[in-house]
């Protein structure tokens, strides 16, 4: 369904759907085959469109480009007359008989239920022409993606705390020669974690203010430090942290843990009844395949939901005909 949002839709669908990367997409796709009335809508900013090439969604032997994959999964839902629409969802409202109402740039429209796949955001380091580092494959933000494109390379884990330690612990099974620069070099580390790096053959930068630079003629990331160093990388992973795009789905009451991801049961139903989640939103690991995987079983949960509520409504009708 392509939404006209110069004007309210007054017609009830079975589910809105906020969010069209792969989990989205995922979901809508199976809605659509489950012959659901759906809409979904985009801002546009999936995580997905910055993976140069993934090697770990299956069926590409030779790997797929980020927005490559999101044009294929687009494709397979413009099939069944379902296209995205690409605004913002602004508000979620539950109504007093259990339905939804979605602000979606000044328009709401009514649903029986919800899908949120909003995702997460990187926290961006501060690289010089990061765009285009993140292409080169110079940058990049998932080791449990690409860690096996970094063997034989010259690698540097940008990160603090625990975190930034157990990221570079993680990298160091891929990487023979990697260096953790820590981005709070005095306060974060603690002399337990100064010694697992050591004993992993880890070397440890102060990068308080370090100055990154993307050199495309390498294609390189080099690093000025405060004491005047110079170092260069053929890859930095960035451990700064995620943004959870979880606030649409709180704001309703749905519940989320420490980091803002949303808790779900295992229909992947949030705390608020009628409202699913799927994809990086979700607590869990942040993978393309899971991401998949968690909305095909959201779908089909929402869907039997929706059988549930018409069988029990049918009977109703029964019995006051009767």
């Amino acid at each position: 369904m392509t939404l006209d949002i110069e004007k309210p839709n007054s017609a009830l669908l079975d589910c809105v759907i906020v969010g069209g990367g792969p989990a989205g997409l995922t979901a809508a796709i199976y809605l659509a085959r489950f012959r659901r009335k759906i809409a979904i809508v985009d801002a546009g900013r999936s995580r997905l469109s910055l993976i140069p090439v993934s090697h770990n969604y299956p069926g590409f032997p030779q790997g797929v480009n980020g927005r490559d994959l999101l044009n294929k999964l687009r494709l397979q839902l413009d099939a069944h007359d379902v296209h995205v629409n690409f605004c913002t969802a602004r508000e979620i409202i539950q109504c007093a008989d259990g339905t939804f109402l979605v602000n979606i740039d000044g328009v709401r429209i009514h649903t029986r239920t919800v899908l949120v796949a909003t995702g997460s955001k990187d926290v961006r380091p501060e690289v010089a022409h990061l765009e285009a580092a993140i292409l080169q494959g110079c940058v990049r933000y998932c080791p449990v993606c690409d860690g096996f494109e970094a063997i034989g390379k010259k690698v540097a884990v940008l990160g603090a705390g625990e975190h930034g330690v157990a990221e570079a612990i993680f990298v160091r099974h891929f990487a023979d020669d990697l260096t953790l620069i820590t981005t709070d070099f005095c306060m974060s580390i603690k002399e337990s974690d100064r010694d697992r790096l050591q004993r992993k053959n880890i070397k440890l930068l102060d990068g308080n203010d370090a100055a990154l630079l993307f050199d495309a003629s390498g294609p390189a990331i080099d690093v000025e430090l405060l004491d005047g160093s110079a170092h260069r990388f053929d890859v930095l992973y960035s451990a700064l942290g995620l943004m959870v795009n979880s606030k649409l789905a709180a704001d309703l009451g749905a519940r989320r843990d420490r980091e803002g991801q949303l808790l779900v049961d295992r229909h992947f139903q949030t705390t608020v009844a009628g409202l699913y989640c799927a994809g990086d939103v979700v607590q869990g690991l942040n993978q393309i395949t899971i991401a998949c995987g968690q909305a095909a079983a959201a779908a089909t949960a929402i869907h039997n939901r929706l059988c549930e509520s018409h069988d029990a409504a049918l009977a109703v009708s029964g019995r006051e005909r009767g």
